[in-house]
């Protein structure tokens, strides 16, 4: 089917009369900007100042000065067509022929040309009319997927997101100016802002339909039921995504980063990544991709990005997508409600430089509101809209925090921290945490040297059929070697030899809630 989508689009381009061999995908990065022509009053909203004075981040700022207009005027006459302007980047996006390219590249204002790989792939959605009905099972996963991070913590304490505003990166949002899910929005006007990337329209309620089952996760209600727990945010909904992948789409998800920070999003929730079609492994290391770069500058601006691991977990390329890399992206893996650990299709870290990923972790099936109804999802898609909508109700406990001691308290959340793998990062987050505090933690397990073994010993009145073992290997220089869980047989966790580990590699071991680390 994708090849056919494929093979009708490119038919396409040749009848238009272009050739398609010719062209690419260029930011054409400029040496300097206008400097007289920047008031940041006029430019951002009250919420986004409000949110630069809480993280001590200067209001007058380069990368936010406006692309020079001559400069964009220049180029836009030598090449095919311009797309999107950064400020951030201070480049502009083009399509052009080499012909151009060499051209452009002599002007005395352009300090480098970049290239953008491009890829295709083609996505579809259907119409049917609206159904709220659940089953039993249904009805049971969407309390689940809210009381697995202790979600009712925060609700029973009317804690909702209030005073958050949540930007959503997405493929569209068909229906939300009609579901059910979405009214408590639409009645207090808190959809504050829309705008289309692709189309440059402001109504988004088109495209695809995973942008409406992300929001719902984030916020949506079906009746007196949470779908997400950040009910009574305010929301920022962009499309970014196309029906067939092309590299401008994260032109698109830079313009809507810049977009969102102007108007005063403090959380941007994006359930979108990119992976094999574009890069190598060795490429995720926080620092390659324009879209880690764009989510890194929004972290640098006072907002928590929030960014789905991928969906490749049982596929040959296992690792995440870009830009759950970035070392300022709150990476969310997905667990399964059945057995409460790694589900297989999560994608696993780490980064290519083997810094942590994923951070946290949540439910990977989820009930989601659809375009015509309820529907059973699953994905780090929607782990991700749930984490984002618990880190909205943990920062209205904790206003004076900013972004980033947002991120390491929602880490210390976790139930596993400070345990941590490349598959469930710090566990999941806990509401508890942010309303009550970290409960004290009795021993649930000891180590046991006898000669040359070791033993993890767990206390027998802690021992259960459910109850699984964490446990991880560490080089002398702190990385993850392996990991593993195991199940307690007659009180015995694991049992290893000393020998076997060199001196300054460790074993640390998570059980109940305790954790403890055994230097080698």
């Amino acid at each position: 089917m994708r090849g056919v989508f494929r093979y009708i689009l490119i038919i396409y381009l040749v009848l238009q009369g272009i050739d398609v061999s010719a062209q690419n995908n260029y930011w054409v990065v400029f040496k300097d900007k206008d400097l007289n022509n920047f008031n940041p009053f006029d430019y951002y909203s009250q919420k986004s100042i409000e949110r630069r004075v809480k993280n001590d981040i200067t209001l007058v700022s380069y990368s936010d000065f406006p692309v020079n207009e001559k400069y964009i005027s220049s180029i836009s006459k030598e090449v095919i067509k311009t797309g999107e302007a950064s400020r951030w980047l201070n480049a502009l996006a083009v399509i052009a022929t080499d012909e151009q390219i060499k051209k452009i590249q002599k002007f005395d204002f352009v300090k480098e040309v970049k290239q953008m790989q491009t890829t295709s792939n083609v996505t579809e959605v259907i119409k049917k009319k609206y159904n709220i009905e659940l089953t039993e099972e249904s009805v049971e996963l969407l309390q689940e997927q809210i009381s697995h991070m202790n979600g009712e913590v925060f609700i029973d304490n009317n804690i909702d997101g209030k005073g958050v505003r949540i930007a959503i990166f997405d493929g569209g949002f068909p229906a939300v100016n009609t579901s059910p899910v979405f009214k408590h929005l639409r009645d207090s006007n808190r959809i504050i802002d829309t705008y289309d990337f692709i189309r440059n329209k402001e109504d988004v309620n088109t495209g695809m339909l995973h942008g409406t089952m992300v929001l719902s996760c984030v916020g949506g209600k079906l009746g007196d039921k949470n779908i997400g727990l950040a009910t009574n945010s305010e929301f920022l909904l962009a499309r970014t995504e196309m029906p067939f992948e092309t590299y401008k789409e994260e032109e698109y998800w830079l313009a809507a980063a810049e977009w969102a920070d102007r108007n005063g999003a403090d959380i941007i929730s994006s359930s979108l990544g990119y992976t094999y079609h574009r890069y190598f492994e060795y490429n995720m290391d926080g620092k390659t991709s324009l879209i880690t770069r764009a989510a890194n500058i929004a972290a640098s601006k006072g907002i928590l990005v929030v960014n789905a691991m991928g969906n490749d977990g049982d596929k040959k390329w296992q690792v995440m997508c870009v830009p759950a890399d970035a070392d300022s992206v709150l990476s969310v893996g997905a667990i399964s409600p059945r057995t409460g650990y790694h589900v297989s299709f999560s994608s696993y870290g780490p980064t290519a430089d083997k810094r942590l990923k994923p951070n946290v972790t949540a439910f990977g099936e989820t009930i989601a509101a659809g375009r015509t109804g309820m529907k059973h999802v699953f994905g780090t898609s929607f782990s991700t809209p749930l984490v984002a909508g618990f880190a909205a109700c943990a920062w209205q406990t904790r206003p004076e925090l900013t972004n980033m001691e947002l991120f390491e308290e929602i880490e210390k959340s976790g139930n596993l921290y400070p345990y941590y793998d490349y598959a469930h990062g710090y566990g999941v987050p806990d509401a508890a945490y942010f309303v009550y505090g970290k409960d004290s933690i009795t021993p649930t397990f000891t180590f046991k040297k006898i000669n040359n073994i070791l033993t993890v010993v767990v206390e027998e009145d802690e021992t259960d059929d459910t109850s699984r073992v964490f446990y991880n290997f560490k080089d002398s220089e702190g990385f993850l070697t392996n990991y593993a869980i195991s199940i307690p047989e007659n009180k015995k966790a694991l049992e290893i030899k000393i020998s076997d580990y060199k001196p300054g590699e460790s074993l640390t071991v998570h059980y109940k809630g305790f954790t403890e680390t055994y230097y080698f």
